[in-house]
C-alpha cells in the first residue's frame, strides 16, 4: 500500500486526538464535569480516521450517539467537543446537545443522534441534495450494528440503490448495541454481505486497521463521486471501555474478551506499521504524541473555564429567525375562481419555477402527477429528479428529506393521506423538528409535509385521520390546516419560501371547493387567524370543513337575527389567540367546532387559553363541539355520526346563546 509519510502522520494524529481526548472526557466524567451521558469512541479510532481521511468540507457526515470520534476526525476541535460535554455556551452545540447530538456544520458535521438510524437516512439525503445540487458532495453515514436490525437500515439503502446515491453507509461492528450482542440480534454473522442484497457494493474490512479503512474508504469516495452510487463498508471492531461512562459492562462480555481486544488496539498497529514496513522514525510518533496531548489539554482547560449559557437563551432557535414574518398581501383576489387543489398546485409550480433547490417526493407523484393531482404536469417540466416516485418506505423518505434539507435543498414530501405519516413520526419529531434547535440555529431545516386529512367517502380508518393536535405539541412545527383555496395558496407559499418545516394538511372533502385566488406572488403569515364572517352574538372557532359548516349555519341563522362571527386560526400551531380574543371580546360567546376527537386537541387548546386570558369576557361557558371518540368506521351510517353536523352545530349555538 503506497502511503506517504504525510498521510501515516495525518492518520496516526487523528487517532490520537481521538483517543486522547476520549480518555479526558472519562476522567472528565469521572469529576462531574459532565453532566449526562458520555458515549466514547476508544477502540473504534481507526474507522473515522481512516474514511474521514478522505472528505472534503462539502462531504456530510451523519452519525450516532457514539459519535465524538467522528466529529473530531472530520475536523472538529477538541476544545468544542469537550465544552458541549460540559454543557458550555462555546461547545459545538452551544451546550444544547451534550455527548449525544454534536453539531458543526461549518466543517459539514451534520450532527449525531441519541435515537438508533436516523443517521442512514440523513445521510441519503445530503446524497439527495448532492443529485439536486450537482456538486459531486458524499453523505457519509456512521452508525453501529445495532442500527442494521432497524428499519432505517434497509429503508436507506434501498433508496441509495435505486437512486444511485453517492452514500457511504459505515457500519461500525463493535459486537454489541448496547449490550445486545450481535451474534444474537442478527441472523448472519456479518454486515458487509448485506450489500449484494441492494444491488450495491459491499466491503467487510477489520475496523482496527487503519490502512485497510482507509483504502476501502478511498475507493468507496471515488465509485460515489464518479455517479456509481452507494457503498456498505462493515468495520469489524471493538469498543473497550463501557456503553457508557458509569455503566457496568461485565454482565454481558467478559474482562478477558475486553483485555484480548485492547492487544489489537488500532493505535498500537499503526504505530508498529509505521515504523517496521514504512521506516517512521519513533521519535517522529512520539512528536506527533505530544503534541496531541498538548492540544488535549489545552481544551480541557478551555472548556472548564468557558461561560455557562445564558438561560434566557433557552428557548432561541426552535424556529428560524424569518418565521412568521411573510406578509399578507391586501389586494382583492380578483374575479378568478379556481378549486382548492389547484390553487396549492399552483404555489408549487410557481415556487418550483423560482427556486431549483425545491423537489418533491412521493408514491405516484411523478408521471402519475399524485393520486389528488398534487404534482400535475410538473413531471414533464422537472424531470425524476426533482419529481421523485418512492417506494412505499415513508419514514425512509421523510428520514432523507431531514438530511437534504440539512445539506442545502428544499424538499416537499407528498404522503397522500396523512395517516400514512404516522409511519414517520419519530423521524418528524425527534429529527426535523428538533435539527435547529439543537445546531442553534446553524441548520435551516426547509421541509414540506403534505397530506390529507378528514373523514369522508366510506375511507375508514386508515385514510380518514386528521392529527393536527397530536403535532401541534411538538416545538419547531409548523401545522398549516387552511380551508379555502385562497389560503391553501397563500399558506403553501409561504412554506415553500421559508426555512421552517411545515406539516400541511388538506382536508380532502375540500379540494374541489373554489374561490377566489389571487394570481402570482401571494403569501399569508403563519399565525395569522383569518376572519371567515363577521358578527356580534357569539363566535365559532373551526378548522378545514368545519369552517364550511359554520358558515352555512351562519347563513342560516342570520335570517332569524343572529349573528356569528367565525374564526378561522388557518394554523394551529402557532396559533392566533388574540384574534379569538378580540372576536370574544366583543361577542361574549365561544364555540370551538372541531372534527377531531376532543380529547387533549385543538378545540381543548383554544378553550383553554380563552378560559385563561379572556374569561372576564364571557357571558356564558365556552363549549366544545368535536368528533366522535373512536377510530373512524367505514358504513356511511356509522361514519355520518363520527363529526359535527350543521344541525349539531346549530344546536349548540342556541344552548350556548340561552345560557
Amino acid at each position: 500500500m503506497a502511503l506517504d509519510q504525510n498521510t501515516l502522520c495525518e492518520l496516526l494524529g487523528t487517532m490520537l486526538k481521538i483517543r486522547l481526548t476520549e480518555e479526558e472526557l472519562a476522567r472528565c466524567h469521572q469529576r462531574g464535569l459532565i453532566h449526562g451521558a458520555c458515549h466514547t469512541y476508544v477502540g473504534q479510532e481507526a474507522i473515522a480516521a481512516g474514511v474521514c481521511a478522505h472528505l472534503e468540507p462539502k462531504d456530510s457526515v451523519f452519525s450516532t450517539h457514539r459519535g465524538h470520534g467522528h466529529a473530531l476526525a472530520k475536523g472538529l476541535h477538541p476544545s468544542e467537543l469537550m465544552a458541549e460535554l460540559f454543557g458550555r455556551s462555546t461547545g459545538c452545540s452551544r451546550g444544547r446537545g451534550g455527548s449525544m447530538h454534536i453539531f458543526s456544520p461549518e466543517i459539514g458535521m451534520m450532527g449525531t443522534s441519541g435515537i438508533v438510524g436516523p443517521c442512514i437516512l440523513q445521510a441519503c439525503g445530503g446524497g439527495y441534495s448532492s443529485k439536486i445540487l450537482k456538486n459531486q458532495s458524499v453523505g457519509v453515514a456512521f452508525f453501529g450494528d445495532g442500527a442494521v436490525n432497524n428499519g432505517a437500515f434497509h429503508e436507506g439503502l434501498n433508496m441509495a440503490s435505486i437512486w444511485k446515491l453517492p452514500v457511504l453507509f459505515i457500519c461500525e461492528n463493535n459486537q454489541f448495541a448496547t449490550e445486545v450482542p450481535f451474534s444474537y440480534s442478527s441472523g448472519i454473522p456479518d454486515v458487509g454481505r448485506r450489500a449484494a442484497n441492494y444491488g450495491m457494493f459491499g466491503v467487510e474490512v477489520d475496523g482496527n486497521d487503519a490502512l485497510a479503512v482507509h483504502q476501502a474508504a478511498k475507493e468507496a469516495i471515488t465509485r460515489a463521486r464518479s455517479g456509481h452510487g452507494p457503498t456498505l463498508i462493515e468495520c469489524k471492531t471493538y469498543r473497550t471501555r463501557a456503553h457508557a461512562e458509569g455503566m457496568g459492562d461485565f454482565t454481558y462480555r467478559t474482562r478477558d474478551d475486553v483485555e484480548e481486544w485492547k492487544k489489537r488496539c488500532p493505535i498500537e498497529i499503526l504505530k508498529h506499521r509505521m515504523v517496521s514496513e514504512f521506516g517512521i522514525n519513533p521519535e517522529l510518533i512520539h512528536s506527533i504524541e505530544e503534541k496531541i496531548s498538548n492540544l488535549v489539554s489545552e481544551a480541557r482547560s478551555f472548556a472548564e473555564s468557558s461561560p455557562r449559557p445564558d438561560p434566557l437563551s433557552a428557548t432561541d432557535h426552535v424556529y428560524s429567525t424569518n418565521v412568521s414574518k411573510a406578509m399578507e398581501q391586501s389586494a382583492q383576489p380578483g374575479e378568478r375562481q379556481i378549486t382548492f387543489a389547484q390553487a396549492t398546485l399552483e404555489a408549487l409550480t410557481e415556487e418550483m419555477e423560482s427556486n431549483p433547490k425545491i423537489f418533491v417526493m412521493g408514491e405516484g407523484i411523478g408521471k402519475r402527477g399524485g393520486n389528488f393531482r398534487t404534482t400535475a404536469g410538473l413531471y414533464e417540466k422537472h424531470g425524476p429528479d426533482r419529481l421523485c416516485d418512492t417506494p412505499i418506505c415513508e419514514r425512509g423518505f421523510v428520514g432523507l428529506a431531514c438530511g437534504a434539507a440539512m445539506t442545502g435543498t428544499h424538499p416537499v414530501i407528498d404522503f397522500m393521506f396523512a395517516d400514512f405519516v404516522l409511519d414517520s413520526v419519530g423521524e418528524i419529531v425527534n429529527q426535523i423538528a428538533k435539527i435547529q434547535y439543537m445546531s442553534s440555529g446553524r441548520l435551516k431545516m426547509p421541509v414540506l409535509l403534505r397530506g390529507c386529512i378528514g373523514i369522508g367517502h366510506s375511507a375508514a380508518t386508515h385514510h380518514s385521520g386528521s392529527y393536527y393536535g397530536m403535532y401541534a405539541q411538538v416545538p419547531g412545527l409548523i401545522v398549516a390546516v387552511p380551508s379555502s383555496a385562497r389560503d391553501a395558496k397563500g399558506l403553501m407559499k409561504t412554506a415553500l419560501q421559508g426555512t421552517d418545516p411545515v406539516l400541511f394538511l388538506e382536508h380532502r372533502e375540500i379540494l374541489q371547493t373554489k374561490g377566489p385566488v389571487p394570481e402570482g406572488e401571494f403569501t399569508i403569515t403563519f399565525g395569522k387567524a383569518a376572519v371567515a364572517r363577521i358578527g356580534k352574538d357569539l363566535t365559532i372557532v373551526a378548522l378545514a370543513r368545519m369552517v364550511h359548516l359554520a358558515l352555512k349555519v351562519a347563513e342560516d341563522l342570520a335570517l332569524k337575527g343572529i349573528s356569528l362571527e367565525i374564526i378561522d386560526p388557518r394554523t394551529v400551531l402557532p396559533l392566533d389567540t388574540q384574534t379569538i380574543l378580540d372576536s370574544v371580546k366583543k361577542t361574549g360567546r365561544l364555540l370551538v367546532v372541531d372534527e377531531a376527537p376532543a380529547s387533549c386537541g385543538f378545540a381543548a387548546e383554544v378553550a383553554a387559553r380563552i378560559s385563561d386570558e379572556g374569561f372576564n369576557f364571557l357571558d356564558a361557558p365556552i363549549k366544545r363541539l368535536c368528533g366522535t371518540f373512536a377510530p373512524t368506521p367505514y358504513s356511511p351510517e356509522l361514519e355520518a355520526v363520527m363529526v359535527p353536523t350543521t344541525k349539531e352545530i346549530t344546536q349548540a349555538i342556541h344552548d350556548i346563546l340561552e345560557e
